[in-house]
């Protein structure tokens, strides 16, 4: 049997590529001679750069960046070669991520993406020619501006003097753009954005009021936030014609996806569709007779362009069986059954705490994916035993 494991991570517990390996372990547990293919997926977040570095067989560039509060942190991003080209893989979160803000002091006005531009430059001087970013699991929401300002735009206050944005809470500071000094291999790099494709900048959905108090925002700070990037919107549409205010995925990493687009020149792209063309998963599943996928939470949100979902939507195309493993089976799970995944199964067992299945995490995928294979072959010999005894009773009607 030919098994296809095709995983997200489990948010700060494992990687894509460890839930893989325990998941392929336990299989292997039930059923050495089994054939699996483990490909660790990612969504443009945490593991996002080291995972498709990894994948391509390329290599981690690290360098002192910008953390979300300014200080200066050793960061990375991949280098990897595709069709002849130098591509850099950048993570939004190993740079301006929310891991990276301490709890009490998280709040979005005050955090920026400086060190995302930082990071685009440093690739630029080691030779990318094209540039893959992922967003997603930010600690900021300052619509690009922090990462704009490290590429070269300059902001001006309605004296007509430039002055330094840090965080979110400070654009409705701008009264102008000069975008004349922004380096200008950054605007003739093809620059490709992996985003949550339903994130939009502005609006009652926009991004500061749906994951402002997510970030730390109280809620009159959402609103001065929402404020200001409502503001910030208006500002590019003025000085560069894009409508970014309500694009998809303008959203995305607290406006990055905006930034990036209005001073990047970059494409924004769902991020599942964009990580599929590095990863060529699709052939893997349609040789499939059966897909496994994971993540840390499955519910009524995983129909909306997350891993499992999708992994299972392209196996819906060749009648492959999925199974999704998960940490915890969240609300309205059930909505899943409609995106191609056949069966969910949580892999806690009994009650337990935030550390202890963090802890386990591993060992508890292991042991749910063998157990999982077993009941397979209770239903493979079932079945076989059923076509026998069918089998034995034509034989007895044609006697």
């Amino acid at each position: 049997m030919k098994i296809a494991v095709i995983p997200s991570g489990f948010k700060e517990s494992l990687s894509s590529a460890e839930v893989g390996t325990a998941i392929q372990k336990g299989l292997h547990e039930a059923d050495e001679s089994l054939n699996i293919q483990v490909i660790p997926m990612v969504d443009g977040g945490e593991g996002f750069a080291q995972t498709i570095t990894q994948i391509k067989n390329g290599q981690l560039y690290h360098l002192n960046a910008e953390d979300p509060l300014g200080q200066k942190r050793k960061t990375f991003y991949g280098m990897f070669y595709e069709n002849k080209q130098k591509v850099a893989v950048i993570e939004m979160a190993a740079i301006a991520g929310l891991r990276h803000v301490p709890s009490n002091q998280r709040n979005p006005l005050h955090t920026s993406t400086y060190g995302v531009g930082e990071a685009i430059i440093h690739a630029l001087d080691h030779g990318a020619e094209r540039i893959l970013i992922g967003c997603g699991d930010s600690g900021t929401s300052d619509g690009g501006v922090g990462m704009a300002q490290a590429i070269g735009a300059r902001f001006k206050d309605y004296k007509g003097k430039t002055i330094f944005i840090h965080g979110g809470g400070e654009i409705d500071r701008i009264h102008d753009m000069d975008l004349s000094h922004i380096d200008p291999r950054v605007l003739n790099t093809p620059i490709d954005v992996a985003v949550n494709w339903s994130n939009i900048l502005c609006g009652p959905k926009g991004v500061a009021k749906v994951f402002g108090p997510q970030k730390g925002a109280s809620p009159k700070e959402v609103e001065h936030l929402s404020d200001n990037l409502d503001h910030l919107a208006r500002l590019i549409k003025r000085s560069t014609g894009e409508s970014v205010a309500y694009q998809q995925g303008s959203g995305a990493s607290g406006g990055l996806g905006a930034g990036l687009i209005a001073f990047a020149n970059a494409t924004l792209h769902p991020r599942f569709e964009l990580i599929q063309q590095y990863l060529h998963i699709e052939p893997v599943i349609a040789q499939a007779d059966l897909v496994i996928t994971a993540e840390g939470c499955l519910d009524f949100q995983t129909p909306n362009g997350k891993i499992p979902a999708e992994v299972a939507r392209i196996a819906q195309q060749y009648d492959t069986p999925v199974i999704a493993l998960a940490g915890t089976i969240g609300q309205d799970a059930e909505f899943n059954y409609q995106s191609g995944i056949n069966a969910f199964h949580s892999i806690i067992k009994q009650p337990s705490s935030l550390d202890d299945s963090i802890e386990y995490a591993s060992k508890w995928l292991k042991e749910c994916a063998r157990n999982i294979y077993h009941s397979i072959q209770i239903g493979m010999k079932m079945n076989q035993t059923k076509s026998q005894t069918h089998t034995t009773k034509q034989r007895h009607f044609v006697l």
